[in-house]
């Protein structure tokens, strides 16, 4: 079992910063690639960043590239995400994400993931 509890989130005005840490407890030696998904009310949860174990191959969604930067202490457990020169559309519940397959790819399919936080709330204001 792996526990993953996320926080960081707020409520920023548009070209501000927040940084989401993730914490993961538990089987945390199981734990390979990482990931932080977001879902907005009405759409389905999608990938914003993921990041592989040893954290150097990196996935950005179109839409954060240049703004958004995810990584890992795997020392601490810990998965970031710094969100730079936030936008209103970035408003949504951010999630962070485990996958217990052991690989040194970054993965970015809802469904591959096995183990998720409880999200955090990230609301943008114009």
């Amino acid at each position: 079992q792996v526990h993953l509890v996320e926080s960081g989130g707020g409520l920023v005005q548009a070209g501000d910063s927040l940084r989401l840490s993730c914490v993961a407890s538990g089987r945390t030696y199981s734990v390979y690639a990482m990931g932080w998904f977001r879902q907005a009310p009405g759409k389905e949860r999608d990938v914003v960043a993921a990041i592989n174990y040893n954290g150097d191959r990196t996935y950005y969604e179109n839409s954060v590239v240049g703004r958004f930067t995810i990584s890992r202490d795997n020392a601490a457990n810990v998965l970031y995400l710094q969100m730079n020169t936030l936008k209103p559309e970035d408003t949504a519940v951010y999630y962070c994400a485990a996958d217990l397959a052991p690989s040194g790819y970054v993965v970015t399919q809802v469904d591959e993931y096995d183990y998720w936080g409880q999200g955090t709330q990230v609301i943008v204001s114009s």
